[in-house]
């Protein structure tokens, strides 16, 4: 029975809470931390948890009774607690993102490396079926070579989500929604085709004037190898501007066009090089037909990760996402705020030398939109949106 505690009361913890119940014969919730601890005691009365509450995570950190510590603090202190807890030989789930910084994703994995323990950050979409399909879907190699790759990571928020006070700055928040709402779909971006060779990129805030941080970003990649044609492009926007939240990653390639939510064509060319129906279809029947005869995942979102993860607990493996993953989706985020601080094209990697790296040699560049005028404990209303493909 793994024993639990989680860091963080907030909003997504509610996601965490119900994941691991879901497993009530191989884990238990035994903590719960908050720098507001009267909202951990209502989580814990209200779940009927019967666990600890603590002020601060610190008071925990050498209790021997934790096996796995799940952090749902704001992005600011991620790096912080997690390397605490992995230095007291706990092992740790983080939210997305990883980190606000690559040189804090390094450490973390440092510190992973020298304990000997488990991390893994949550990327939860790779547990939903379309994704999961899609991904098996490209690498069956049905489509060709990616020759363009659109990613839609669109949201909205109201003018008053950037009131609580965590949020709205770069020192607290780490950025705005490419880091923290795009960060689902570039994951999945690079879960699938890598990381890109260069990136430029516009960052703006048009409709949040109460945030330092943007609210629409728009990059654009390139591609020179792997599942990738050479040349191949792709494109990101993020946003939490757009109104009704569509969201869609498409991959064309040399034979097809497949996306999640599912679509599927092709074109063949006509005499003159226009485009035609591949009248034919055995193409669009062959990635159907492998599509609809995929399994579905036994559990999806959190709850999928979170079974990944004591499955590696209990089996003495790896988790199917690691902190690896977490730093590739930092750095092509990363990347992304330098070319739109920048004003042009950048290659990647990212050394450890660029003032990019770091957080303060980040937090130094990056521009601030507006200045953020109100900072409040709590927001009213429990609904949040975690994405609709």
């Amino acid at each position: 029975m793994v024993s639990v505690a989680i860091i963080g009361t907030g909003n997504i913890s509610r996601q965490h809470v119900d994941g691991f119940l879901a497993f009530p014969g191989r884990c238990r919730i035994t903590h719960l931390v908050d720098i507001a601890p009267e909202k951990a005691a209502a989580v814990n009365e209200s779940r009927g948890l019967n666990a600890r509450v603590a002020a601060s995570h610190k008071e925990i950190l050498d209790d021997p009774g934790i096996d796995l510590v799940s952090i749902c603090t704001p992005p600011f202190c991620h790096a912080e607690i997690a390397i605490d807890f992995l230095r007291a030989g706990k092992n740790v789930i983080v939210e997305k993102p990883m980190a606000v910084s690559l040189q804090e994703c390094d450490a973390m994995i440092a510190a992973q490396r020298e304990s000997g323990k488990l991390l893994s950050v949550i990327a939860q979409n790779r547990f939903r079926d379309p994704v999961n399909g899609l991904k098996k879907i490209l690498e069956s190699g049905l489509i060709g070579k990616v020759v363009h790759a659109q990613v839609e990571s669109l949201w909205w928020r109201g003018h008053c989500y950037y009131d609580l006070w965590w949020r709205g700055t770069w020192e607290k928040e780490g950025g705005g929604c490419t880091l923290n709402h795009a960060v689902h779909h570039i994951d999945m971006l690079c879960w699938m085709l890598g990381l890109p060779g260069s990136v430029g990129a516009m960052l703006s805030n048009a409709a949040h004037d109460n945030a330092e941080v943007e609210d629409v970003s728009v990059a654009v990649l390139r591609y020179d190898g792997g599942m990738c044609a050479k040349g191949a492009l792709a494109q990101i926007t993020s946003s939490v501007i757009h109104h009704g939240e569509e969201q869609q990653i498409v991959f064309q390639g040399e034979k097809a066009r497949v996306s999640a939510p599912w679509k599927v064509a092709a074109n063949v060319s006509q005499p003159n090089g226009f485009p035609a129906p591949d009248q034919d279809e055995t193409l669009i029947k062959q990635l159907n037909d492998l599509r609809d005869g995929l399994p579905g995942l036994p559990h999806e979102l959190h709850a999928g990760q979170i079974d990944d993860v004591l499955r590696a607990l209990e089996t003495g493996g790896e988790p199917a996402i690691g902190g690896k993953d977490g730093r590739a989706t930092i750095e092509l985020i990363t990347s992304i705020y330098k070319a739109g601080t920048e004003g042009r094209t950048i290659d990647l990697p990212i050394k450890n030398d660029d003032p990019f790296y770091t957080a303060q040699g980040f937090m130094e560049r990056v521009p601030r939109f507006y200045e953020k005028t109100s900072s409040v404990r709590e927001l009213g209303g429990d609904n949040i949106t975690l994405g609709n493909m």
